[in-house]
Parts: C-alpha cells; structure tokens; sequence
C-alpha cells in the first residue's frame, strides 16, 4: 500500500465505512455471506472463496412474513406467475381389464323332452352361425303324440283359429289344453306345427335351428346320441357387444360413474384404441387385491375382441364443474402442509397455506387460503422458498441474546 508524506505508518487498515446513500437511493442494511451461511458484515467484504458479500437493503426484511426480492434476480431465476381461475378438474383413472362375454347374448339349445339326435348339422365348436341355421334333427316320442292329438283336434272341428278365439289358459271344447299349446311347450318351432297342419302327417322328425347369431361355444351332440330333457345340446355366444372387467383400485373408485366415457387400448392391436361406457360398478370389493370390478359395455362389430384379452382402461373422471383451481407446480407440498407463494407485486412474496382438493388435468382444487384472481408462482418457487428461509435464517442470526436478570445469575 503506498504511504504518502505526512502520515503516519499503521499496519491496521481502517474498516470502510458503508458511503451515505443519495437522495432516492436505497440504503444498504448490511451484507450477508453469498453461500448462504448465517454471517453478516456492516462493510463490504469478501468470503475465503473470494466471492463479494450480497448487499441486503432496507425494507427487502420486512416482518409482515412476506419475502423481497430484487427485480433483477427474478428475471434471472425465470420466476412465472399464474392467475387463480376456474377450471375443470379432470383426473385420468388407468386400470387393467379383461374382455368377457356379455351374459344377455348368451343362448342355449336344451331340449325339453327326451329324445335322440339322428343328424347333427355342420356345426362345430367355434363355427359363427346366424339365427334360423340347422343345428340338429332330432326325434322325440312326446312331440310326435301331441303332433297326432294336434291332427285329431284338428279333424274334429277344433282348428288352430278357434284355440286363439278361446279365453285365457287356451282350452279347448272338452276344457283341456291343446295340443298346439302343448307342442309350444315343449319348445317346437312354428314351422312344425304349421307343417302337421298344411300337410295333415306327423313328421317323424324335426329341427332345431339357431336361436341367435352369434358363435358356437360349445357342442355336446353327435349322430345318434340320446338325450334327456334339459341336456345342453349346443351353446351360441353373441360377440357383437362384449364387456370389458376392469379392476378399479380402491382410492379411485368414489370417482367412478356410470355411463362416463371409456377408451382401452389392447395388447393384440397397439395403437388401435376402442371406446365404450361405464354401466356397472360391482358393490364387492376384492380383498386380496384392494380393487373393484367394472363393467364397461363395448361394440364389437368386427368381432376383434375376443373374451380374455387382456387391455388397459382409461376413464376420465370429473370435468362437470369448475372449480377454483391452481397449477400443480405452484404447490409446494411437505408432507404435512401445502404452500403456494403468492405474487404481491413489486418484487414482494408471500407463503400462504391452503387446503386443497381433488386433484387432476395438471391442477390441483383450492378449498381455502386462495381467491379467484390471485397471483401465484408457479415456475421458481422452490428458489423464493429458498431465499425466504435464508432471510429468515440471518434474521435470527441478528437477533440479540437474550438479557439475563440478575435474580436468575444470583439463582445460578
């Protein structure tokens, strides 16, 4: 250091005392290590790195719980706000399902008397037939009795149209019930009664056709097999609607509604994606897997779904009404409480607790602490929240100890 005439020689250098501000400058309070340790210089000075101590100026450490910051640093920080508005919370619930059949479109062909298959047609087990094709011809001892009781009503004078002119119960002249009603009951098909009575002959055999169209899943009749009443013969599956079981976990259920709206992608066509609605929510849970079945009702008029697939579920929840809502990213959340940092202009924050709500489409309700219209951060506040707890750090750093009484030294 240069030593000019007339002073004296001292190897203390006086400390350099902060310039008096200017007329509409600000005043520097003091100056706070730039590492963010609880140190303090009322005089410029620099840390063992080198680095300059961070000017802290009047009025940036208030005590209303808000936080300053400069201008400057939130344009650096790339600090963004938003403004607390109404939105739909709309959540995505994401489940597996397996396709199944749907039990209305499911048909089976039992006779109801005994009797012997002589010609099954061609018909196998997973064969698509359509409603009215031959499944069988068949021969049964109580169709043909009725079949010739029916011709004898019908020589008599009692014919088909005077047992539809008879009351209810369908009884004829002698008050008991016709043969037709009979032939009915035993599940004969129309055109089997109208053939006894066009052609004035009993048939020794007749055929059972198709109820539906759909696929046949099983086939329990060969050529010349005999059969009792009630036996299944054949059993037909109506694929063109099927049902998607999907299993909902346990949290997200309240949120699920019938008739909401439902997409699922399948493992066997990826990229295909298929719709279909909410219609049956299962009252049973599944203990061992803490979830609860839904029935989703889906066409399937190209019959790509089969039963068993397996597929994932989408179903959007929410979206009715609107409600006050922010970003998720404006949350800061412990654990144990939620923090939004709210925009009080000029460069002044303010943590402010809320209680919030349901959760999705990239926001989060706000049941309290915030109104429609408020400014929140929603990009850097984790750095405000940062700068916030260092002041609050060098506040108490600052803060005298606390003076002892001279009871408490005479005690001690």
């Amino acid at each position: 250091m240069p030593v000019r005439e007339g002073e004296d020689v001292s190897f203390n250098t006086a400390p350099a005392m902060p310039a008096a501000p200017v007329d509409g400058e600000r005043r520097i309070k003091f100056y706070r290590n730039p590492m963010g340790l609880p140190d303090t210089s009322p005089t410029p000075k620099k840390d063992q790195m080198g680095m300059d101590y961070i000017p802290v100026y009047e009025g940036e450490d208030s005590d209303d719980g808000s936080i300053k910051i400069s201008l400057g640093k939130i344009q650096r920080t790339g600090v963004e706000t938003a403004i607390v508005g109404k939105h739909p919370i709309t959540r995505l619930i994401q489940a597996p399902g397996v396709v199944a059949v749907d039990e209305r479109r499911v048909a089976v062909v039992s006779p109801k008397f005994d009797g012997y298959v002589v010609k099954v047609g061609n018909v196998t087990t997973g064969t698509h037939v359509k409603e009215g094709d031959v499944l069988a011809t068949v021969f049964g001892q109580a169709v043909l009795d009725q079949a010739a009781r029916l011709l004898i009503e019908q020589n008599s004078g009692w014919t088909r149209s005077d047992e539809a002119a008879s009351p209810p119960g369908l009884k004829g002249p002698a008050g008991v019930v016709g043969a037709a009603r009979r032939l009915q009951n035993l599940g004969v098909p129309e055109e089997f009664i109208d053939q006894v009575k066009t052609e004035r002959r009993v048939p020794d055999t007749f055929t059972i056709r198709a109820p539906i169209s759909g696929d046949v899943l099983e086939r329990d009749w060969s050529d010349g097999q005999g059969f009792k009443a009630g036996d299944v013969g054949f059993r037909i599956v109506d694929h063109s609607m099927v049902w998607m079981m999907a299993n909902v976990a346990e949290d997200d259920i309240a949120s699920v509604k019938p008739e909401q709206r439902v997409t699922v992608t399948m493992r066997a066509y990826p990229g295909r994606v298929f719709e279909g609605r909410v219609k049956v929510i299962y009252p049973h849970l599944m203990k061992e897997t803490r979830t609860a079945q839904v029935r989703i009702e889906m066409q399937n008029p190209d019959m790509a779904l089969l039963p068993d697939m397996y597929g994932e579920v989408a179903i959007a929840t929410g979206g009715n009404a609107d409600a006050v809502a922010v970003p998720a990213s404006a949350v800061i959340d412990s654990g144990t409480r939620q923090v939004v940092l709210l925009d009080l202009g000029d460069g002044r924050y303010e943590p402010r607790e809320v209680k919030l709500g349901k959760t999705g489409d990239g926001f989060r309700e706000v049941l309290s602490g915030l109104s429609e219209g408020d400014h929140v951060v929603v990009n850097g506040n984790f750095l405000i929240d940062a700068e916030s707890n260092l002041q609050s750090a060098l506040k108490g750093f600052e803060a005298p100890s606390p003076i002892i009484s001279s009871d408490t030294k005479a005690s001690q």
